[in-house]
């Protein structure tokens, strides 16, 4: 019950994706104009982590090891097409907003990075601990970034469907919902936490934690292209 508890826990704060990993910054950036547009792409992206980590740890010892990848991509499209057709049947408003990111799933950096480094090494109820936690911190991520940019953009917040919230005083900042806001919220929540994480480890009298190793700034292909 402790590991599965360390590994729900893991992606929601040690290694969010979005926070500690910088993975999936294409979802979190164009995404995240409205808290609802936020919370339906977390949920699938969700879903299709928690169902494909099980499926990839069931099915990890037959899977020839030359063509692991292909048949992880297969097991991704799977479940987000299946996601795409429930949501065009229940939910097609947020199904046209969202628009291309959600076939887009399918190549998400968490999805294969996830497979790739854990499920494929792991037994089902771990595998789908982890993808659930990962999913849940990447959502949490996405609410937390589209909830500023929506409120200081349009002084509003759009929970689901007719759930919104207006503030008293209209910011009318719109930068915050067109593509510079998305950097720049990002960036300073990026700074607010490493800033935090460094205060804290001075305070505990410790070595300032360093970057983690699986994320863009630390891509062996990254490093190969330089």
């Amino acid at each position: 019950m402790k590991k599965f508890f360390s590994n729900l826990t893991r992606g929601i704060i040690r290694e969010n994706p979005t926070f500690r990993l910088v993975l999936g910054m294409c979802p979190t950036l164009a995404t995240t104009t409205k808290l609802e547009n936020a919370i339906g792409m977390g949920l699938s992206t969700t879903f299709v982590l928690c169902c494909s980590n099980m499926a990839i740890s069931a099915v990890r010892r037959v899977i020839p090891d030359a063509v692991r990848i292909p048949c992880y991509v297969v097991i991704f499209a799977a479940f987000v097409s299946t996601v795409e057709m429930l949501m065009q049947a229940y939910t097609p408003m947020l199904t046209e907003r969202l628009g291309i990111f959600i076939p887009l799933i399918v190549v998400n950096c968490i999805i294969l990075g996830r497979a790739e480094a854990f499920a494929s090494k792991n037994g089902i109820v771990a595998s789908a601990a982890d993808g659930l936690g990962m999913g849940l911190g990447f959502t949490m991520s996405l609410s937390l970034i589209a909830s500023i940019r929506e409120i200081l953009g349009t002084g509003m917040l759009t929970v689901w469907g007719d759930l919104k919230f207006t503030l008293p005083v209209q910011p009318n900042m719109l930068l915050f919902i067109l593509p510079a806001g998305g950097f720049i919220t990002l960036g300073c929540l990026l700074a607010l936490i490493n800033h935090i994480q460094a205060r804290a480890a001075v305070r505990a009298g410790k070595a300032l934690p360093p970057p983690l190793q699986m994320n863009c700034r630390t891509c062996s292909l990254c490093k190969f292209g330089s």
